[in-house]
């Protein structure tokens, strides 16, 4: 008789597991065509485990977005430096590969409305709410809003027509406009 070895049960590591082959597989396929029997079977885990520890395929996919990085780190720090911030961190972005997998999965995801609620959600908690926060005066959303419309198209002219350098003194005046109050 052949024993079947078994893996350890340690939870933390199956749910690494399970996140870092959701992460691969939306990339690679898109929300919409990939199962929780893909997922769990890329993870070398239980179907089950999927909806204990994520509640849907759809929580899931919002583990993965909460898992990338957000401009929260640019946001803190002195407001008066704030458009030079996200210039340069823009710039960056800008000269940086457009390919990671995060991006591919959104580009071939969006139109899945469940991928579209969570993005709007991402949306509002990482970025637009952090960022109207540290804004002061009054239309603080909107001013928020207009600064991530202009970070936003930043990366799809990335994604689109490939890496480029970056001009952060023109960038910073952008932003510096987006994100003025009113007089």
């Amino acid at each position: 008789m052949e024993l079947i070895e078994q893996r350890p049960r340690d939870r933390e590591a199956t749910r690494t597991r399970l996140l870092e082959a959701a992460r691969l597989l939306f990339a690679e396929h898109g929300y919409q065509n990939v199962t929780v029997r893909m997922i769990a079977a890329a993870a070398e885990a239980n179907i089950a485990l999927v909806g204990r520890y994520f509640g849907s395929k759809a929580g899931l996919f919002g583990e993965v977005l909460a898992g990338e990085a957000t401009v929260r780190q640019v946001i803190e720090g002195d407001p008066a430096g704030l458009a030079r911030r996200l210039a340069e961190y823009a710039a960056l972005r800008m000269h940086s590969d457009p390919e990671s997998p995060i991006l591919r999965s959104l580009e071939r995801s969006a139109g899945d409305p469940e991928v579209q609620v969570l993005l709007r959600e991402r949306l509002r908690t990482a970025v637009l709410g952090p960022l109207a926060a540290s804004l002061e005066g009054p239309d603080a959303m909107a001013r928020a809003r207009l600064a991530t419309a202009l970070f936003l198209g930043i990366g799809s002219m990335r994604r689109l027509l490939g890496p480029e350098e970056g001009d952060v003194e023109r960038l910073t005046r952008l932003f510096e406009i987006c994100l003025e109050g009113s007089s």
